[in-house]
């Protein structure tokens, strides 16, 4: 039996003290992922800015975001995750405040992207802190439970913080999370460990330089890798565009709703994440299937989609109700992290999730700037208080470029691979 085992540390009351701090890590990512979201109006009239560069300036959260993944899985691989966590979250945290004093769309700009950058170790360090601090067998539900980490942090970066913005403004805002960042990074440095006494990541030696580069090319050459992360990135596209940025000022310009309470009602997508991601892991662990649950909650979500883009004057229960089935389907993309990691050498676990990630995150820095130019080229002219005005079926014809990418995520999800189940005891 393992060392660690015996000593009651994996999966032990510790483990999960550990694991949750690098959990909120993501969370507090995901609530800066979706914080212009309820800020549309207000950046748009402190920058005199249109839906082109505001999806813009939302998006370059996305790009070192994505640029880092590959790399980062990498360095972890390397490094460890602890570390890696700390400073990120210092960097974020600075990105922030700096956010929060811009005068101009240049600091912006610069603000938006340290963000970016101190957002991007959360998710792949948790998994790791996960994958080493409890048993192989449940790593799926982690996958998922880390999910529900984030989107928590995307459901109180909707109406709760449009409520707060509307007492302190978004400049105050982004200073509080700034700190808030800054403070979990120094608890990640008290608190988390890298894995357990005894556990092989501590007892083994590091792979070198060379061994790691090495790894990343094998990772980066595996066709399997891609198909998942496809699938993994059009699944989470409709969550990061339609929650993350456009959902809110669609329902305000489609149902005369006030910004808190359209935001309050986007998070209900997250909310979907939330609950679907955690149980789509514990049950692709329970039946030992990944590919099925990808099949069907991608069809599920281009379904939804089709639904919002094609039909008008739909009820606003009925437009919710979509909005939360897209959510919870959508996170079936949870499982793809568990799906390549049983498809790849234990070695390269850390490159392949960053692959994986690193496109599950392009989708929302093609995608918000995208739908953006499409509202822009079909915008009649209208200003309202210095802020262009986009009407309901703007918003539709801007929402068919996500269904686009998901029919795409749903045909890829046939020609997946997965390895012949384990027959292992889901009561390990």
């Amino acid at each position: 039996m393992n060392t660690s085992v015996e000593n009651g540390q994996v999966g032990s009351a510790r483990a999960w003290f550990i694991w949750t701090l690098t959990a909120l890590a993501f969370s507090y990512a995901f609530i800066q992922r979706v914080t212009p979201s309820v800020m549309v109006d207000d950046l748009m009239a402190e920058f005199t800015i249109g839906a082109t560069v505001l999806g813009t300036l939302s998006a370059l959260y996305f790009y070192p975001y994505v640029l880092l993944q590959i790399p980062l899985g990498a360095l972890i691989d390397r490094l460890g995750a602890r570390l890696l966590i700390a400073i990120a979250l210092t960097i974020a945290g600075f990105g922030s405040i700096l956010f929060a004093t811009a005068e101009n769309l240049g600091t912006a700009y610069s603000g938006r992207l340290l963000i970016g950058i101190g957002c991007a170790v959360g998710f792949l360090g948790s998994l790791t802190i996960a994958a080493r601090w409890f048993p192989p067998h449940r790593f799926a539900f982690f996958s998922g439970l880390v999910m529900l980490f984030g989107m928590s942090g995307g459901m109180l970066g909707q109406g709760p913080l449009a409520s707060i913005l509307n007492d302190v403004g978004w400049r105050n805002a982004m200073w509080a999370l700034g700190s808030s960042g800054i403070l979990l990074a120094l608890m990640i440095v008290v608190f988390v460990r890298n894995a357990p006494i005894g556990h092989s990541s501590t007892t083994q030696p590091k792979q070198t330089w060379a061994q790691v580069l090495h790894g990343l090319g094998q990772a980066l050459s595996r066709i399997d890798v891609w198909k998942i992360a496809i699938v993994a990135s059009t699944m989470s596209g409709a969550m990061l565009t339609l929650g993350g940025l456009w959902g809110t000022p669609f329902l305000v310009a489609t149902y005369g709703l006030d910004k808190a309470y359209a935001a309050s009602l986007v998070s209900l997508m997250f909310l979907g994440w939330a609950f679907g991601a955690p149980t789509m892991g514990w049950l692709s662990d329970r039946i030992q299937k990944r590919k099925i649950l990808l099949i069907i909650g991608s069809f599920i979500l281009c379904l939804s989609l089709a639904i919002i883009c094609f039909i008008p004057g739909l009820p606003l229960s009925f437009t919710v109700a979509l909005f939360l089935i897209s959510g919870f389907s959508g996170a079936a993309m949870a499982v793809c992290f568990a799906l390549v990691r049983e498809n790849s050498p234990s070695e390269i676990s850390g490159s392949v999730s960053g692959i994986v990630n690193s496109l599950t995150v392009a989708s929302g820095a093609i995608l918000q700037p995208g739908v953006g130019f499409i509202l822009d080229q079909v915008w009649q002219g209208e200003v309202l208080n210095g802020v262009r005005v986009y009407h309901t079926e703007d918003y539709q014809t801007g929402f068919i470029l996500i269904l686009a990418s998901c029919i795409i995520g749903f045909i890829t999800t046939l020609f997946l691979k997965e390895k012949p189940a384990k027959i292992t005891s889901v009561m390990e």
